[in-house]
């Protein structure tokens, strides 16, 4: 019998297999696809990470303890998967990003300059936002490499004795007396404890997640600038705009030609991550092309890419980091509301902590599953 079994090997399940493993847990991880794969929220070359947090004080003390295990994963691995390059939050003086950028530079003494429109352009040239813009600049912020580091993981994980099975679907668990019982289109496992980062699948895993969870499908454009060297890493911070079409985040050019643009909740709309569109279109590329041609015009040349991802949103946009209330054998992490991969690191962290240990020290109490009960 193994001492925890994780269903789904993208970014927080495999972050938390390396964690239980090398804390000397015998480990099951178990993935339906590939690993790693592009079709789930764990792809696309690369994901943003920034400290100055708007979206919730709690966040800052997670996202820098993701930061430091981040760290220890490269040298572990022998590889760069965080990349940093600054990170520019952008809106009107009055919008949540900004508030919450600067409230979060306060509290947590993080460094940053303010810039209007014209000062952020001087600065970096490859900007070209409204002149009532302001423009919060964190040094710390970055990217991560999602792919690299959920291989990193899984390596880990491997040389500490895990036992990781790919292309094997789990088609239903249950809870015994003494132990979790896990049955695949394999065979059947047994665990001491059970835990579900299955992503867009976790309602399918996980029936208490039931209207909890709004898988929502996202289109990233990858273009090929007219000027190349503004969007160069060095030259080009990651960034967050929130603008009068709506949240665009983007990238400077890095593994693939082009630099890259998404559109938070990008046409809108639930979709069932096994039945969604997954081939991007033309009317998906105008969506992103008006952030382009308005705001960056000097990345606006040929579409070099496209690919589809998913978002897992909770009705507030904050995760679900819980143990079952009626079993603590189980724990469920999901609704990561696309924002979460950086905190894979942590995240596994505190997964391992909730399984071998009931209870973890990090500060987890804003994922709380109940705080939908209690709305």
């Amino acid at each position: 019998m193994y001492d925890a079994i994780v269903i789904g090997v993208g970014g927080m399940g495999s972050a938390t297999a390396c964690h239980l493993a090398r804390r000397g847990a015998r480990v099951l991880a178990l993935e339906q696809f590939d690993i790693p794969h592009d079709l789930g929220s764990s792809h696309g070359i690369s994901r943003i990470i920034r400290l100055a947090y708007w979206e919730h004080r709690d966040y800052v003390p997670l996202v820098r303890r993701a930061y430091e295990l981040w760290r220890e994963l490269e040298i572990a691995a022998g590889e760069r998967l965080l990349v940093v390059t600054g990170c520019v939050d952008a809106g009107d003086p009055t919008s949540p990003n900004i508030v919450g950028v600067r409230e979060a530079c306060r509290r947590f003494q993080l460094a940053h300059e303010e810039l209007d429109s014209a000062a952020l352009t001087a600065k970096f040239p490859g900007y070209r936002l409204p002149s009532d813009v302001v423009a919060i600049l964190q040094p710390d912020g970055g990217f991560l490499l999602p792919e690299r580091c959920v291989v990193a993981h899984v390596e880990a994980a491997q040389r500490a004795g895990a036992d990781v099975r790919a292309r094997e679907p789990v088609l239903g668990w249950d809870v015994q007396s003494d132990h979790v019982r896990v049955r695949t289109n394999r065979q059947t496992y047994a665990g001491a404890r059970l835990v579900v980062t299955a992503g867009a699948w976790t309602t399918s895993i996980a029936t208490h997640t039931l209207g909890l969870l709004t898988p929502e499908r996202q289109v990233m454009l990858w273009s090929q600038p007219r000027v190349p060297e503004y969007f160069q890493v060095g030259n080009f911070p990651v960034f967050y705009i929130r603008v009068a079409e709506g949240g665009f985040y983007g990238f400077p050019i890095h593994g693939v030609p082009g630099m890259k643009i998404g559109k938070y909740h990008h046409r809108g709309g639930i979709v069932d991550p096994d039945t969604m569109d997954r081939q991007a279109h033309l009317d998906d590329e105008e969506v992103l092309r008006e952030g382009l041609r308005r705001y960056f015009p000097d990345a606006d040349g040929p579409t070099l890419g496209m690919k589809t991802c998913l978002f897992t949103n909770t009705r507030d946009e904050h995760f679900i980091i819980d143990l079952l209330e009626h079993d603590p054998r189980v724990a469920i992490a999901a609704g990561f509301s696309g924002h979460g991969f950086k905190f894979c690191s942590v995240v596994g962290e505190i997964l391992a902590d909730l399984a071998l240990d009931g209870g973890t020290r990090h500060d987890i109490s804003l994922f709380s599953m109940n705080r939908f009960v209690a709305s």
